[in-house]
């Protein structure tokens, strides 16, 4: 009985410490490899369950494990289902809710067979547990794999080495040992496998590569978007929007002049295509770099019609793929910092009908689904409090409840005040970031170190919610700091002008909205003029190589896969239409602005001790602008500076121990160049 006593005492005084006393846990770097996130989620067709993918890091794994997890909405409680190495993702259920079918890649050593070789392929498991057992095991595995409307067949694909039919095509495969710029490719064949019959049929197979695909729920038609490769290249305006009727076989491309000849770029991407409920109408999304994204309506039949959806305050189409919920049209967006779930209530060829938003206020939503009936909704989201976790709610956006809680670990964190701040731009515009502070920061007792974190994209946007990663957000306030985030021109979610203001005016228009940013926190007593650094990532990467040759006022820089000359990104890039968009037009077409947008012309002027990081096999922002950077620094104009190349990474760190040196080398420049602080840096990553 005593024992008892004492172990009721010892959880009231945890209750006490952090309920009534507040959070008492300073965080730590270490702290940012306890965080849980949800990759993918779908709930079940009764509104019973919701079955997700939760992805953490597990010792001694340097990539972060994939887990399915089950959680029942009515009790909370959730269980994890799955315990394997593998990555397990992309959840679904059967009609009768009692299967979960998911991708993993199995493996029994390398040279086991399929299913379990390491190949990526489709399993299923009950609802109540097991052992999950194997739907596909195919050789080269599957790419991805999408249930009918009603659960009783499974449609996956499988790709394989093409040759384009020209003249070359018998010599490039003689000498199939090379790399060729062009001619080879993967083709994607898309199969549908009888779930009765455990038979699979060919549906598709011309000599494209499939980026997207959906069944009609009659399953009458497929709607499948292509490219004439698999290379990102082909996606930025070389993609169709194909209709396959299955039981003729006939395949109709839609016309394309509404987001290809009438739009303002021809180098958009599309995603997102989706079926409404009867199958009369199609909707799909077409990103561009630098112009809003727009959503579009196949209205189908005798004579198919194709419209654009109308946004209403120019909300900024963005985040997870719209989907049709009945007659009504779901639509994930942008606005001011958050990102929200919108219904229009209908969609037809002379019109729209009422919209509503189902998630309002300060939320940043993801994944999101509905039970068959539309009247249970589970989403996913942050608030600037709490990071992601699932909420479920009627189909109409009320009522929202939270069901996981899978970072219970942060309750006792001493978080950031996050903050929207606002200025007003040179020209008069007015800008928008996140501000966070201190938890323990009092304001008007006196002004901060500051570092100032610079978005990628350029279109995207840093959002109002719990973000604490690798390029700065909690990271910074957690060791005294503001950490400044500006929604500079060019970011998403604050109305068409604002983000499109920045075409033809990279390394300018916004390096002043970031400025003038960083004076108005001066003004306001929170940044410490003396003590200010910069960084940021891909396009946070540029910008931070732009401002550090605009201005002396930073006393460390860090730039991570940024570029130094568009004309080289240009040509080296894997997504060039990017370049082509800002700088409107080719290299032979606009030939100033992309001097002009190209800090390597001023590298004379950087004072700024720079920290340089870049992934040996960046794609996106080749490591080529980092080692010129780094020349010019080291070599020539003898300004304090380091390169740090991460083995075998891309234009992202996907490793525990690079993380871990990305942050250990931020700290360590940026406190020995804007504090003083002599402490040895970090050892360079392992080759």
């Amino acid at each position: 009985m005593k024992r008892f006593v004492c172990a009721l005492c010892l959880v009231s005084l945890a209750f006490c410490t952090i309920a009534l006393c507040g959070p008492t846990h300073d965080i730590t770097t270490d702290d940012y490899f306890t965080q849980a996130f949800i990759a993918s989620s779908a709930i079940s067709p009764d509104g019973r369950w919701v079955a997700y993918t939760d992805m953490r890091w597990e010792s001694p794994r340097e990539e972060r494990n994939h887990d399915l997890w089950l959680v029942e909405v009515a009790t909370k409680h959730a269980e994890r289902l799955t315990f394997d190495e593998a990555t397990e993702g992309s959840p679904q259920w059967s009609a009768d809710a009692q299967w979960i079918y998911f991708t993993a890649n199995y493996s029994r050593g390398k040279d086991a067979p399929p299913p379990y070789s390491g190949k990526m392929q489709v399993w299923r498991m009950p609802r109540t547990g097991g052992a999950p057992t194997p739907v596909t095991q195919l050789k080269n595995g599957v790419t991805s794999y999408k249930l009918n409307s009603a659960a009783n067949a499974l449609y996956y694909t499988v790709t394989s080495d093409e040759y384009e039919a020209d003249e070359w095509k018998d010599m490039r495969k003689e000498h199939d040992g090379v790399e060729y710029g062009h001619g080879k490719f993967k083709k994607t064949e898309l199969y549908r496998l009888d779930l009765t019959s455990w038979r699979s049929t060919k549906v598709y197979s011309e000599p494209r590569h499939i980026e997207a695909y959906s069944i009609s729920p009659d399953e009458r038609s497929l709607a499948l978007i292509t490219a004439k490769t698999d290379l990102l290249i082909h996606n930025e305006g070389f993609t169709d929007v194909q209709l396959l009727n299955r039981a003729s076989g006939e395949i109709v491309t839609l016309n394309d002049d509404l987001w290809r000849a009438q739009a303002a770029s021809p180098y958009g991407w599309l995603d997102g295509v989706c079926w409404s409920a009867n199958s009369s109408q199609l909707a799909f999304r077409c990103t561009w770099d630098g112009y809003p994204e727009e959503i579009y309506i196949a209205h189908l039949g005798r004579d198919t019609m194709i419209t654009k959806l109308k946004r209403p305050d120019e909300i900024c189409v963005t985040g997870a793929a719209p989907s049709w919920q009945g007659s009504a049209l779901i639509v994930p967006y942008e606005d001011h910092a958050r990102a929200r779930l919108m219904r229009f209530e209908y969609v037809t060829r002379i019109g729209q009908g009422p919209h509503k938003v189902l998630t309002p206020g300060d939320v940043v939503t993801d994944s999101y689904s509905f039970s068959r009936d539309g009247k249970v909704l589970a989403v996913e989201w942050d608030t600037p409090q709490s990071p992601g976790d699932i909420y479920v709610g009627t189909g109409l956006g009320t009522n929202f409840t939270k069901v996981t809680d899978i970072n219970p670990q942060i309750a006792d964190w001493k978080l950031p005040q996050t903050e929207i701040f606002t200025w007003i731009a040179p020209d008069g515009t007015p800008v928008e970031g996140i501000l966070e502070l201190p938890a323990d920061y009092v304001k008007g007792s006196g002004p901060l170190p500051t570092f100032v974190s610079l978005h990628g994209g350029p279109s995207a946007a840093d959002l109002y919610r719990f973000e604490f990663w690798i390029y700065g957000r909690i990271l910074w306030p957690s060791l005294g700091w503001a950490c400044f985030c500006p929604n500079y021109r060019g970011s998403t979610g604050f109305g068409d002008k604002f983000l499109t203001d920045l075409i033809g005016n990279e390394n300018d228009i916004e390096v002043q909205d970031i400025l003038s940013g960083v004076d108005a926190l001066v003004a306001a007593g929170i940044a410490d003029s003396g003590k200010l650094a910069v960084g940021g990532w891909s396009n946070g990467g540029f910008l931070t190589n732009a401002v550090i040759t605009h201005t002396t006022r930073f006393k460390a820089a860090s730039t991570g896969a940024g570029v130094m000359d568009m004309l080289t990104q240009w040509g080296v890039e894997d997504t060039p239409g990017h370049v082509i968009n800002y700088m409107r037009g080719k290299p032979w077409e606009a030939q100033a602005e992309y001097l002009e947008a190209s800090p390597a012309w001023n590298m004379d002027k950087i004072t700024t001790p720079t920290l340089i990081h870049v992934g040996e096999n960046d794609e996106r922002v080749p490591a080529a602008h980092a080692r010129m950077l780094h020349r010019a620094l080291k070599e020539y104009l003898h300004i304090p500076t380091e390169l740090v190349v991460y083995p075998d990474q891309g234009h992202g760190l996907s490793k525990y121990t690079f993380r871990q040196a990305k942050m250990a080398w931020d700290v360590a420049w940026i406190k020995k160049y804007v504090l003083g602080d002599a402490g040895p840096l970090p050892a360079q990553p392992a080759q």
